[in-house]
């Protein structure tokens, strides 16, 4: 028999899945919009700056909430190392605060630079930003999940999990943009775009 938490659970999954409109990701060949910030341990990002030494494996993510990111996270830690030499540095980005990122930091053992996309500047530039309904907030919240307060903004902004690859011209090589958010850029995939 089906519990009402067992039904709400298939609601929200399905109801999760749903195509979200609108966003499309910036392109293959198309110029990374620069940023400036900091990541979560203080130190200052400057893709441009960066990109004069490396490639970039950049990342935006939902929260530490969603079992899809922390998995994508957690491949992305384990093939550290595969990334590293070929030259390239890992970014991720996500509209959560600090203490959010903190527990991301617990669940994957990331050590690669996570930054707190405060009022989603950068999600904007690269096109991957959606809001949810208020009847889709009221459902996550109803399971733990409150992205406003995770985010400190009030706008119910996620990103769509999205992966870029970008050279040291500052130029998309490769793209992975699927609003799909179960469905990630593969280790592989990466490790090919950055050959």
């Amino acid at each position: 028999m089906l519990t009402i938490k067992t039904i709400g659970l298939f609601v929200f999954f399905l109801w999760g899945t749903h195509l979200v409109h609108g966003q499309q990701g910036i392109q293959i060949n198309e110029k990374a919009p620069h940023f400036r910030a900091y990541d979560h341990k203080g130190s200052v990002i400057n893709l441009d700056t960066i990109l004069n030494k490396n490639k970039v494996v950049l990342l935006f993510y939902r929260g530490q909430w969603c079992p899809y990111c922390n998995r994508h996270m957690s491949a992305l830690q384990d093939s550290l190392h595969l990334i590293t030499e070929k030259d390239a540095r890992v970014i991720a980005i996500t509209q959560e605060k600090n203490d959010a990122i903190n527990q991301t930091l617990q669940k994957t053992n990331t050590s690669f630079s996570i930054i707190y996309d405060e009022n989603h500047q950068i999600m904007d530039a690269y096109d991957v930003t959606f809001y949810l309904s208020k009847s889709k907030h009221l459902l996550y919240q109803s399971f733990g999940i409150n992205v406003n307060k995770a985010s400190g903004n009030n706008d119910r902004a996620l990103p769509v999990p999205a992966t870029f690859i970008i050279s040291e011209k500052g130029v998309v090589i490769n793209r992975h943009f699927n609003k799909n958010y179960k469905v990630r850029m593969s280790v592989n995939e990466i490790l090919k775009s950055l050959e």
